[in-house]
């Protein structure tokens, strides 16, 4: 047996049908998807998994839709693979141009909204960002401010997370 039988038989590379590979074969499939998102992964940058943007949320889920299907055998394994590893690399060249373009940065990722500016909330940004006083308080609480009046500036970021500065 040659090394592409092999892989064959282990991954049923050859199946026409999802309904054609065994247990195994869908097993082992997963484990060898999992080694190549780790893979593909690293090769992206790691801020893309830590506090998603609009922008890297669509990565993720395009990645899990992409490789559920090498995984089922509902699509060919190699071609679902390279495809995977196309969304990364597309995702990783769009991020190096955002770098050295502020308005590009903005119209890909969005942009951040101020909330609350010298101790005052600013209710036509709550109303713009779809938050309620109860959702902003929330977020304050979270981050140990449970008095508006302590804070200089609190922003809604791009990766949805609101950021607070107290003041001094």
């Amino acid at each position: 047996m040659d090394i592409s039988q092999f892989f064959d038989a282990l991954l049923g590379l050859s199946a026409s049908e999802a309904k054609e590979l065994g247990a195994l074969q869908v097993c082992a499939r997963a484990v060898v998807i999992y080694v190549l998102m780790i893979a593909y992964v690293r090769i992206g940058k790691k801020r893309f998994l830590s506090q998603l943007t609009a922008f890297d949320a669509v990565l993720v889920i395009m990645i899990g839709a992409v490789a559920s299907r090498a995984i089922s055998g509902t699509a060919p394994f190699f071609p679902s693979m390279a495809g995977t590893l196309a969304l990364i690399l597309f995702h990783w060249i769009i991020s190096y141009l955002s770098e050295s373009s502020d308005s590009f940065s903005t119209l890909v990722k969005g942009h951040d909204t101020v909330l609350v500016k010298n101790g005052r909330i600013i209710g036509a940004a709550l109303k713009k960002s779809h938050m309620s006083r109860d959702d902003l308080a929330q977020d304050l609480r979270d981050r140990g401010v449970d008095d508006i009046r302590q804070v200089k500036e609190a922003r809604l970021e791009r990766s949805g997370r609101v950021s607070v500065i107290r003041k001094k």
